[in-house]
Order: C-alpha cells, then structure tokens, then sequence
C-alpha cells in the first residue's frame, strides 16, 4: 500500500523556512530574496536614485558648528576650533569639487583632513565626534583599534569598518561616501618597542590602514563574511547577475583617537634637549599637555607609528584633562547628558528629579577623585541614587530633591524619606523651588546661546517664547536644540496658516508677534494639529468682514494682533465698524 501523497510546500513557505533557519544561524541580516522581491527592491532604489541629488549637499561653516558644540562640550576651545574648522572644510571642499568639476581636477593628491585627537581619558573625545556627526548629519561609526588586525591575520579587517559606515547608511553606498569613521584607542597599535618580528595587531593594522585613509575602493563582498557571501548567492539566483559594490573612501574623513600615555616624555626630551644653554627656556612640569601641544611627527614616530601613518593624519588636537571645576559645569550644563539621563530614568516610574548646586558641586568634587574624567560623573551618579531608583517605584513617593546630605550619605537619607511623611512634604516642596530656579536658568542660557539661531530663522527671540522653550525643556527633558528647533518649526506652521488665511479671503494677512506668542502659549503642548484647527477657525469667524472690508474698503493688507486670538468676532466687527466710519 503506498502511503498517502502529501502536498509540496510553496516556493513563499520554502523561503521562510530557510530564512528562519538562516536567521537563527547568522542573525536577521540574512534573508531569502525572492525574484519578486527583488524586482520590487530594485525599482524602489531606482526610484531613490532619480530623487537623490547628485551633488553633495553641505554648508555649514567653521563658526556655526563650533557654537553649537560650545552649547554641549565644556572648556577644549582649541579642539573644538580645530575639528569645527578641519571637518567644515573638508565636506565643504568635497561639495565645492562637486559644483565645479574643471576645479576638482585641481584636487588630486591633495591630503584629506584627516584628524588626530590627543588627550585622557573621559574628556570627551568620542563625544565630540559623535556630536559632529549629528549636527552634520552624516554617517558616523566607531570602532576600536584594538579589534583589528592585518588583512590575512586571524582578526578584524580594517576595511570592516567602511562596509559598517555603509550598514550605517542603510546601505545606501552614496551617503557612506560622505561619512566619519572615527577609530578609538589608535595609541594601542602603536609598535612595541624591542620587538623582533611582525607585530600583527600593531604595525600591520597601521599598514592595513592607509589606503582607506587616503584613497581606495572597498569590497563590500568578502570571503570571510557568511552574510555577504548568502546575499550574493541569493542576488545571482533571482537575477542571474553577479553584483559587484564597492565604497570609495576618498570623500570619509577618519578621526582617531587615543590617551597616549608616555608621549608627553618623549616630546619633554625633545623640548628640553633644544633649550640647553643660557639662551635656553625651561619647561614647566604641571601640565602635561602643555607638552602635548608642541607634539611633532617625529615624535609620534618614536612613540611607535609609522612616518606613512602620522602623514595621512595632518590634523591634530590636543584636549585637556578635566577639573574639578570642569566637572561642576558639566552637570550644570541645561545639555548635559549626565543629568539628563538621570532624569529620565526617575521620570520613566513618574518621579521628579531635581539637584541643588551645593550637590552638583560635591558630585563633581567625588567624580574628580576617580580620576576618569567624565566618566566618573556617571559612576558617581549611578553610585549615589541607585537606591533611590530601586526603592522609589514602589512607593507614593513621586518627588526626590539631590542635596549635599542626601550625596553624603545616601542609605540615611533614603531611610529618611522613607519613614518621614514631613521628609516627603519637604522633598516636594523643595523640588517645586528647584524646578522654578532651573527654568530660570534655562530662559537666560536660551537666550545666550539660541537668539542669533532664532534670528537666523527669522524667529524674534520674545521673551515669551524663551519661557516656553524653557518649559519644552524641563517638562519633556529635552535638549535646548530640540527645543528651539521645535519652536521654529510652530511659528512657520502660525505663517503658513496666516498664508492660507490670506488665499481665502484675498486680503494678505500677517500674524504680529504678539498673536504668534499668544496662539503658541494657548496651544499647549505644542502640536501643528491644534494650530490648523485654530486658524481654520479664526478664519471662519472673520472670513466675511475680510471679504466686506476688501470690496467696499479696498483692504489688501491686515496685521492681526493678540486680541484678535482671544476673540476674533470682536476684533474682526470693531475692524468693519471703524473701517466705515473712516
């Protein structure tokens, strides 16, 4: 008796059974690419492609960029003047060869800015960087320069990390181009002194690197990658052709970075073997970045990098380590990640989390004894409220003020309030007095350091939208950026609505100040919904007498003032009624 037949599985069913397979063994990066599909995904990139601009888009200049890492970076003026002003004109150059290709030829061989960044640990290098490349908006990765190793050695390949800038990217090679690969602790792959042989993880990847520092085409397809390598097989068995993609890296900026621990001796030799005599100058020993700053190639060279190496790195910056002081005006900064981190992670259990400066003050003065720079803001944070933020949720307790008694000794105070129904009163109380201090704060700090972008936008920096940004940013923890961001993207939505007022009725209506801050401070939390709703609404209430003013008073123009926001059908009948008298 033969057995009963069974039905064979879909092509769609046999694809999902081996992608899940695949997906189990190398990762969700690997997946069955049907005909179908990829037609479907070819046409679509086609589609991008057409949209895409071929040139490359860039204008922002050295100042601008360096105020707004001002706003996040405390102190390290001279390395943010260098990056701000070596990576502008890196991308603006890229962008100008672009707009004038009988100049680019003019561009060969000429040395990419590349940077090299010098200074301990925690004083926020990859910080900077990442900040860079956010503003920039460009694709940015990171790796570390000990995980890679020679091509051909057991190890990463240093060409990884271009093929990463493109996943980066997603996948859009053209982007990747035009990207920042910044590459941490480069220091450890300096040669080791007294080394006979090889040196794979050190020299090797020195020589790996200069290529793709300078110009090469990268492979995204290697034979060491199982995920490329099922991707290709999959894009030939649907299309029957063998792709072939590859990134060129003339237009990625690299940016390395390390401690370099020790190079301040050698350059100190240098320095000091040039200034003997009567003639000679000696060197102050306190700061060790005062030597730092006089860094040459050749001592880069001693301290163990190739001179082909140190040439692909023209650029370098030198940060300084952090005081105590440093550390207080980090904490004190309305961006400070620190703090702001914090806070959200209190608000995620509905708490309120406020500091007094006393207690940013003694946070820095413990963080500063860790000897990590930055860093050590955070393990002291984390140190200092982690009971706190296991205790807390559980309870009523919805209000924690962070002062000096409380950073002494955090178990006592914790007891405290928790058994301490006037220790809660107080907390809250307290905490209402800090949130009213710190939206203070943050109103004179926006106006500092925001009017000239508002301006820029052609936003009038009222003092009336100041607060609101202020409140945007204590309510929703939100950065001052996003904040004034936000408020600009309102006003314009306020003039748009005025515009289409103005198309209805045929009489060219503009909003004053005054009605721009009044229909922002009623329409709260902000939300271009509720603008169109009120608008569309003033227009209904004014529309007629715009239209009667129009044709029998020849009114082309109006300016509509706060009160008008308040009570439209009054201000529009008082408007008629004058407007006939006259």
């Amino acid at each position: 008796m033969q057995p009963p037949a069974t039905s064979l599985p879909s092509q769609k069913e046999l694809e999902k059974e081996i992608s899940d397979y695949l997906a189990k063994k190398y990762g969700t990066q690997v997946r069955i690419i049907s005909p179908q599909t990829m037609a479907a995904e070819d046409e679509g990139k086609a589609g991008r492609s057409q949209e895409k601009q071929k040139k490359f888009e860039f204008n922002t200049k050295p100042e601008e960029l360096a105020a707004f890492l001002d706003e996040y970076v405390i102190r390290q003026d001279e390395a943010k003047a260098i990056l701000a002003t070596k990576i502008c004109t890196h991308f603006n150059r890229v962008r100008h060869a672009q707009a004038h290709p009988l100049q680019a030829r003019r561009t060969e061989g000429l040395i990419k800015n590349n940077v090299l960044l010098i200074g301990p640990t925690g004083v926020g290098k990859t910080y900077l960087i990442k900040l860079i490349a956010r503003k920039l908006g460009v694709p940015f990765i990171k790796g570390d320069a000990t995980k890679f190793s020679e091509t051909g050695y057991v190890g990463g390949d240093v060409e990884d990390l271009v093929r990463d800038l493109v996943r980066e990217a997603d996948d859009d090679i053209e982007a990747a181009q035009y990207g920042i690969i910044y590459l941490d602790e480069v220091d450890k792959i300096a040669a080791s002194p007294n080394r006979i042989g090889i040196d794979v993880s050190r020299t090797g990847v020195q020589r790996a690197l200069l290529k793709p520092m300078e110009e090469t085409e990268v492979d995204l397809k290697v034979p060491h990658d199982p995920i490329s390598q099922v991707e290709a097989i999959e894009h030939y068995r649907a299309t029957g052709k063998r792709p072939h993609r590859v990134v060129n890296t003339r237009n990625i900026l690299f940016i390395m970075s390390g401690a370099f621990t020790g190079l301040e001796e050698i350059i100190k030799r240098r320095v000091q073997s040039s200034a003997i005599g009567f003639g000679g100058e000696v060197v102050s020993k306190r700061a060790a970045s005062r030597y730092l700053r006089q860094v040459r190639a050749e001592d880069l060279i001693e301290f163990g990098f190739e001179s082909e190496f140190i040439g692909r790195l023209p650029v370098v910056a030198v940060l300084d380590e952090l005081s105590e002081n440093d550390l207080f005006l980090i904490l004190g900064n309305p961006n400070s990640p620190v703090v702001i981190g914090k806070k959200i992670d209190f608000l995620a259990y509905g708490i309120s989390l406020q500091f007094t400066e006393n207690a940013l003050r003694l946070l820095a003065r413990l963080a500063h004894q860790e000897k990590t720079g930055a860093r050590g803001l955070v393990s002291v944070m984390e140190r200092t409220l982690m009971g706190f933020e296991k205790k807390l949720p559980s309870t009523d307790i919805r209000f924690l003020a962070v002062d000096t008694k409380l950073v002494e000794n955090p178990p006592a105070a914790l007891e405290k309030l928790l058994s301490a129904v006037e220790e809660q009163s107080r907390q809250e109380t307290l905490c209402a007095e800090l949130a009213a201090e710190e939206r203070s704060h943050l109103t004179d700090y926006l106006r500092a350091s925001r009017a000239a972008y508002l301006a820029r936008h052609g936003v009038q920096a009222t003092a009336a939208r100041l607060q609101l940004m202020a409140r945007l940013c204590q309510e929703n923890i939100m950065e001052t950026g996003e904040a004034c961001d936000l408020l600009i993207a309102e006003v314009e939505e306020i003039r748009n609505c005025g515009r289409k007022i103005s198309e209805k009725s045929g009489v060219a209506v503009f909003f004053s100040e005054e009605a721009v801050d009044r229909i922002l401070a009623i329409e709260q939390p902000l939300a271009r919904e509720k603008i169109e709703s009120l608008c569309a609404s003033l227009l209904a209430k004014i529309e007629y007498g715009l239209q009667l003013l129009r044709e029998k008073k020849d009114l082309h123009e109006l300016s509509v003032p706060a009160a008008a926001i308040d009570d439209p059908e009054r201000f529009i009948n008082d408007l008629v009624k004058s407007c006939y008298r006259e």
